[in-house]
């Protein structure tokens, strides 16, 4: 899939890129609508992108693929594409992906619904180990906007994840599955798929409860990856990190690498052959529900508080 992947980067990183041009690379597939919004306020503007590609059956399973981001750009302050566009990348590389071989008449069981946004001049935010790429608007706005009002059975929510010390490999790594609050363990569908797709051990990525509570509390995350749950709350949501042995800050330019790009977007839509059919599962059932009758609703985790702003 580096043809997608380098066929999307070379949209994004244009400084004066839009989502009329996502929209444009799209028009010419039949089974795909692609869609664009612009949100403006006195920060700048950002481009809130959704794509849906019908599938074989409308009452399959409809998987969720995020490119979640501040911005593929942190200008006037640093020029080019910056790494934290990186899961703005995968997640439209695979919607191409997926339109190609629709096209190509190979369709998938379900419709696959994906949505990013796209903001070239995003601010600078500090962080530790290393700075963080920040939007026009705020998280959670930005989330309502791309999944609000959409029917959605599962989700992947692709993210650079480099700004820490906790994952130390180069590739990507994928999450437990979050689900109302609850933090499962890792999908085994998911890790076998990960197996075929990357020929390597899988790589976890150490999400925290910090982490799945809402920004703007004043608490720690590890980033905004998990935050696609505090929106979907009783929909199964997994992080997809793309990683770096060292912390490499989101406002980076020169530090996206196309190879480990392709491989999430690779895996996003492996994820995708299967789950309309029923193949691949992001969490048990049972044993959820058993969580749940032994421990609680524990839904206060993953939801705002009255007056509470993003980071």
């Amino acid at each position: 899939m580096l043809k997608q992947v380098i066929q999307i980067q070379e949209i994004l990183e244009n400084p004066n890129v839009t989502g009329a041009d996502v929209q444009e690379l799209f028009e010419s597939y039949s089974s795909s609508t692609c869609e664009y919004e612009t949100l403006l306020n006195e920060k700048g503007r950002t481009d809130i992108v959704r794509i849906n590609i019908s599938g074989e059956s409308s009452q399959a399973p409809v998987l969720g693929i995020i490119g979640q981001l501040g911005g593929v750009g942190a200008r006037p302050v640093m020029r080019g594409f910056v790494s934290d566009g990186d899961g703005a990348v995968a997640a439209l590389a695979a919607a191409l992906k997926v339109a190609e071989m629709r096209e190509h008449g190979e369709e998938l069981p379900g419709d696959i619904y994906v949505a990013t946004h796209i903001c070239p001049r995003a601010p600078v935010i500090p962080h530790e180990p290393v700075p963080f790429m920040g939007s026009p608007i705020e998280v959670r706005e930005a989330l309502n906007y791309m999944l609000k009002s959409r029917k959605i059975d599962a989700v992947l929510s692709i993210d650079t994840t480099k700004g820490n010390r906790l994952i130390n490999a180069r590739g990507f790594a994928i999450s437990p599955t979050v689900l109302s609050g609850y933090i499962l363990r890792v999908s085994e569908d998911l890790l076998d798929i990960y197996e075929r797709v990357v020929g390597m051990v899988p790589k976890v990525l150490p999400i925290t409860t910090q982490d799945i509570t809402p920004y703007g509390n004043g608490i720690y995350h590890i980033n905004s990856i998990m935050q696609p749950c505090t929106v979907l709350k009783d929909i199964p949501v997994v992080g997809v990190a793309l990683t770096t042995e060292v912390p490499v800050a989101g406002c980076a330019t020169g530090a996206s690498h196309e190879v480990d790009v392709e491989l999430a977007a690779r895996f996003a839509v492996e994820v995708a052959k299967y789950f309309g059919s029923g193949g691949v599962k992001f969490y048990n059932k049972k044993e959820f529900d058993l969580l749940h009758s032994l421990y609680g609703n524990l839904m206060h985790l993953v939801t705002p508080k009255e007056g509470m702003r993003d980071e």
